[in-house]
């Protein structure tokens, strides 16, 4: 049996965001992973406060309001064997857990520029982040460093499907009308992953 997850890539618009993107060459430089097509279940590392970029870590987003309202995105579709997704869910609750104990990489980000591996302890930048947390599926192997992973490189994965690009708020509109269709058992997942930890 297999499982879906989402990674989701998001031109936010912020200076940190366009920073970045100045590297990269590419629109989209935020990356996020998700547990339901509506994303409602979105992780990420960024900013805790919505008007202060300087104090970032783990979050879980709330992709319909903020700095997301005009964002742009591309939403990717994976599927993983039930173990791998279990395993990953394992990853987020740890971090989940130990939130105020994570920061964000800014430094990290200047090795990706540099092309040179910098390791901090319980610090992330959201693609390394990404990276890190997809390394408990089976694509493990195929992953760059995660510390020098960069957002774009997700998307190269294999079995990375495209299901959407385009306005952010459009795409939660779409899915989001087709909840009350397909409801979501995500809670049973959490607690299957909180008894694993235990």
């Amino acid at each position: 049996m297999t499982k879906t997850i989402y990674i989701v890539l998001t031109d936010t618009g912020t200076l940190l965001s366009k920073a970045i993107g100045m590297y990269t060459q590419k629109e989209l430089n935020h990356a996020s992973i998700a547990f339901d097509e509506q994303l409602t279940e979105i992780y990420s590392f960024g900013r805790k406060q919505q008007y202060n970029p300087f104090l970032g870590g783990f979050v879980r987003e709330n992709v319909a309001t903020g700095i997301f309202e005009d964002a742009a995105c591309a939403v990717y579709r994976c599927e993983v064997s039930t173990e791998a997704y279990v395993r990953i869910r394992q990853k987020i609750v740890q971090f989940e857990m130990n939130q105020d104990e994570y920061k964000y990489n800014f430094i990290g980000l200047f090795g990706v520029a540099l092309n040179r591996e910098i390791i901090r302890k319980r610090a992330y930048f959201c693609s390394q982040f990404v990276a890190t947390v997809m390394q408990e599926s089976e694509m493990h192997r195929l992953l760059t460093n995660p510390c020098l992973t960069m957002p774009h490189h997700l998307a190269c994965l294999p079995h990375m499907e495209l299901v959407y690009e385009g306005n952010l708020q459009n795409y939660l509109r779409l899915v989001r009308g087709q909840q009350a269709e397909r409801p979501i058992r995500m809670g049973l997942w959490k607690s299957l992953a909180f008894r694993l930890l235990a």
